[in-house]
């Protein structure tokens, strides 16, 4: 082969130089440049000997003299641009008996491009269970290599979790935050295809844009009432608070809590009943302008917990939730804070 590991590249497209660090497959290798490595194609790589052959050399020259006046300032070199933080993927390909080109894993690229450190715990699940874990910090406009998943297990709709927090506390900001990637064979075929027709070598996922501010401590008797509905009117929202069914800051969601007739209902039947008994306490909660509220769900399979979180993404009244260790529910209960 024409590269080895350890040989120093000229990137064509940027005209700097780096240094081969992996063969991704016969098309591909990674490159260091100052630190960043990123994958690029074999053809937009070359020695840079002849590059350097060919630059024709200055003769030296005695420097001009310059004077206090003429010293021009210094200028400061430009920022680079804050986008959040994201998941990558790499696919890595190799040669069929066919002779097709076929994607045998993928490696998993955790990418921060802020200017934040942050530590963070990586679970890679299937059907509710973990399979791989992973706690680390990911420092300021850095790709963290994760691990690799093969290509096969990808059918399985893997979920890819993540909960975050400052490296530096800060009091103005949330102690954690919680958000996950999940991928459907059927999208992860189109995002395969698609970087096949505009030859391009990665894939990603944006985690979130910026860190959360902490939830502020509201309230409740002094909060105006949040919109209960477009059917109901609401004519005094303090007075009409004290008609509702009062609050709770935890709700236990185990049927056994819920019910006497479990034996009697099908799964089916109890997740029913679990989801409208979250949606009725969750709306007190908001009714009620509770800052947070504690959602017991179990462990179990995870199917539960998943519909609870799937649940809410899509409520605006949510600043943010996680799902962390606690010494009275172990990773069986989910906090919400809420935003008013």
């Amino acid at each position: 082969m024409k590269y080895q590991i350890g040989d120093k590249v000229l990137i064509l497209h940027s005209d700097e130089e780096g240094v081969i660090v992996d063969f991704i497959n016969d098309k591909m290798v990674m490159v260091d440049v100052r630190g960043v490595k990123f994958p690029v194609y074999l053809d937009q790589i070359d020695f840079p000997y002849f590059k350097n052959f060919t630059q024709k050399k200055k003769q030296p020259q005695a420097p001009p003299r310059k004077f206090v006046d003429d010293l021009k300032k210094e200028k400061k070199a430009p920022e680079r641009e804050e986008d959040g933080v994201w998941l990558n993927f790499l696919p890595v390909s190799d040669t069929d008996e066919f002779g097709d080109e076929v994607v045998e894993l993928l490696k998993v690229h955790l990418v921060n491009n802020t200017r934040t450190t942050y530590q963070f715990k990586y679970a890679l699940g299937f059907f509710g269970d973990p399979e791989f874990e992973l706690k680390n910090t990911v420092e300021p406009f850095q790709n963290f290599y994760i691990h690799d998943v093969p290509f096969a297990d990808m059918s399985d709709s893997p979920s890819f979790e993540f909960e975050f927090s400052l490296a530096q506390p800060n009091k103005q900001k949330a102690t954690h935050f919680e958000t996950s990637v999940k991928i459907k064979p059927k999208q992860l075929f189109a995002k395969i295809e698609e970087l096949r027709q505009k030859n391009l070598a990665t894939f990603s996922y944006k985690l979130f844009d910026t860190y959360p501010d902490k939830a502020p401590e509201a309230d409740p008797m002094e909060a105006s009432l949040s919109k209960l509905g477009e059917k109901f009117k609401v004519y005094n929202a303090k007075e009409a608070r004290k008609h509702l069914e009062p609050a709770r800051s935890v709700v236990d969601l185990h049927i056994e809590k819920l019910t006497d007739n479990a034996a009697r209902m099908d799964n089916f039947e109890m997740l029913t009943l679990q989801l409208d008994t979250f949606e009725k306490f969750y709306n007190l909660a908001v009714a009620h302008m509770q800052p947070m509220l504690t959602i017991i769900h179990g462990v179990g399979t995870g199917r539960l917990r998943d519909e609870i979180h799937d649940a809410l993404r899509r409520k605006k009244e949510v600043r943010y939730f996680v799902n962390q260790y606690h010494p009275s529910y172990g990773y069986g209960a989910t906090e919400i804070h809420f935003k008013y």
